[in-house]
């Protein structure tokens, strides 16, 4: 590929060693829109939480944090795609507890109890349960902050057998009170007892908040937390209890230093381009954001995938969901494939066979570039196309002079990743069954 003249029109991926610059697909003009936007943008009431990358703060490229991303959700979309497998096949045996997504890549700063007490969270749009570790402890890992006792706080309640939230519990048993267990998707568990809390939100205080009080928690999932807050569909997550139907999140770039933002009860008013997308129902998994993926194009090449492909099948099998918490957009086999070879043969640039990068299509880039030409990628949905920024798909290092398509093939259901979310805000509203994208600078939220 000739190197090109960068017009205001590129986005700088990297800068290492040298300057490697990408044709966006976003034109000048949206980009100048979009400074406007952001200065124009405001909010209604509602809680507002910062948001960090779990690698924050590390000394590490955007190609290093994906990597580690993938190493830490390899084994959760192995799970996921194990419990797909036994719902369409009805075979329980197959799984010994209901399993959820968990080990998310982004932590939420809140704080829980009377008086208040630290309590940095995974985020997770796959999973229900909010939780924390609990004194006393049978089994805890290691985490950042001291683990919670209930004893010390004034509004630490115990919610009774026969509460609604403990009958929105997949597994539960009585013993003192409501007693919890929790399975996710890495071989995380969580056990304990279902109460109610004081959590608070920057300086905002939300009383009675169900969650599990957790004190036999195993596994490696969550080390960089002190627990889990989930924000699916189900009426044990946080925005169902909260119950104002709506919340949004916009994560910087993940090479960023800026913070990311979760607001809840509430949709910014952003200026620009909205894409609104009918939420797709499985009652089989029943706390997925499922959305209606009708096609890809690559380039000016619409691929030529069954239209059946991401449609969730009447055994519950397929399906595309968005999660915050799996770092690359994962696509079923045949359309993963027809997205390679397309993508493949429109990029003039030699293929990285080395596997080294832990992604399945990487370019060589040549030794003396600074501007390369990449196809453009759309997804089309119903309700609007999605023309992601050449950043939401390339991740580039020029120091080990490469660069990859941040996607990979999935054997089960199909899973929009966090990359391809980057400076998109994602709005969710549960009473119109929508979800929303505006391309926008998050760190000016």
């Amino acid at each position: 590929m000739a190197i090109l003249q960068c017009s205001s029109s590129c986005v700088i991926l990297v800068t290492l060693l040298i300057a490697l610059l990408f044709i966006d697909p976003i034109s000048s003009t949206s980009r100048n829109a979009l400074d406007d936007e952001n200065q124009n943008n405001s909010h209604q009431a509602g809680l507002r939480v910062k948001l960090h990358h779990v690698d924050s703060g590390k000394n590490l490229t955007k190609l290093e944090r994906v990597q580690h991303g993938i190493k830490r959700g390899t084994n959760r979309i192995e799970r996921l795609n194990a419990m797909i497998l036994a719902a369409s096949t009805n075979d329980s045996t197959q799984l010994e507890s209901p399993i959820h997504a968990g080990n998310g890549e982004y932590l939420m700063e809140l704080s829980i109890g009377t008086p208040p007490v630290s309590y940095p969270a995974v985020l997770d749009t796959g999973s229900d349960l909010i939780w924390t570790q609990c004194k006393p402890c049978t089994k805890c890992y290691n985490q950042p902050t001291p683990i919670f006792d209930p004893k010390k706080s004034s509004t630490f309640s115990k919610l009774s057998c026969s509460s609604s939230l403990c009958n929105a519990l997949p597994s539960s048993t009585c013993n003192d009170g409501c007693q919890y267990m929790y399975s996710y998707g890495d071989y995380s568990v969580t056990q304990g007892i279902l109460a109610t809390e004081t959590f608070t939100f920057g300086d905002s205080k939300v009383h009675e908040i169900g969650f599990g009080c957790g004190e036999d928690n195993e596994g490696d999932g969550f080390q960089q937390a002190s627990g889990l807050v989930g924000l699916g569909r189900g009426p044990l997550s946080l925005v169902s209890q909260l119950k104002e139907p709506k919340f949004s999140y916009c994560l910087t770039n993940m090479d960023d230093s800026k913070t990311s933002v979760l607001l809840l009860g509430s949709l910014p008013r952003v200026k620009g381009k909205e894409i609104t997308i009918p939420l797709v129902k499985n009652p089989l998994h029943p706390s997925f954001y499922y959305l209606s993926l009708l096609g890809i194009t690559v380039g000016d090449t619409q691929l030529s995938i069954e239209k059946s492909t991401f449609e969730v099948g009447n055994d519950g099998s397929g399906g595309l969901i968005i999660d915050s918490g799996t770092t690359i957009t994962y696509l079923e086999e045949g359309a993963f494939s027809e997205l390679k070879k397309e993508f493949t043969y429109q990029t003039n640039l030699p293929i990285d066979n080395s596997g080294a990068e832990g992604l399945d299509l990487c370019f060589t880039l040549p030794t003396d570039a600074t501007q390369v030409e990449i196809p453009k990628l759309v997804f089309h949905f119903k309700g609007g196309d999605l023309v992601l920024p050449a950043e939401n798909y390339i991740i580039a290092d020029s120091n080990l002079g490469v660069a990859c398509l941040a996607m990979g093939a999935s054997s089960g259901m199909s899973i929009f990743g966090n990359v391809q979310q980057q400076n998109i805000l994602v709005n969710h509203d549960l009473e119109k069954e929508t979800i929303s994208f505006v391309s926008t600078k998050c760190d000016g939220l």
